[in-house]
């Protein structure tokens, strides 16, 4: 048995009951002192309740004000989702992307601009616009 994917499992667990329940200020400092819960964005934008990928939208998008220097670290947790079989997720992780506004994403949004959901076609290309946005800043 493999001790750290049980822990993980129950942090993502734990995180995501959190956001459900609407503790978004505690998961908040939880990411500003462990940069490796980074690490968990992918798997719990998935999660099938509605309250807790819109609160994983929010956590990110206060992440992006206070704790800059590590929102990257989502990144690569996000971006396999660009190819996943749910359109819902393809478009959640595309939203996400936007908000992290790290350049690495633009090659993988470009291509979901090719989508064959129209709606993380729309995802992709508000994505694409917010990074390019933060740039011209």
């Amino acid at each position: 048995m493999n001790r750290n994917k049980d822990i993980d499992h129950d942090t993502i667990s734990m995180i995501a009951d959190y956001m459900e329940n609407g503790f978004l200020e505690n998961i908040i400092d939880m990411f500003r002192h462990e940069t490796k819960l980074y690490n968990h964005i992918g798997t719990l934008i998935q999660d099938k309740r509605v309250r807790v990928r819109i609160g994983i939208t929010a956590l990110m998008e206060e992440l992006k004000k206070t704790d800059k220097e590590n929102i990257a670290r989502a990144v690569p947790h996000i971006l396999p989702l660009l190819g996943h079989t749910e359109a819902v997720v393809r478009g959640d992780a595309a939203s996400l992307l936007g908000i992290v506004g790290d350049k690495t994403a633009i090659p993988a949004l470009t291509e979901a601009l090719s989508d064959e959901h129209p709606h993380v076609r729309a995802l992709a290309q508000e994505a694409l616009e917010e990074i390019r946005s933060d740039f011209l800043e």
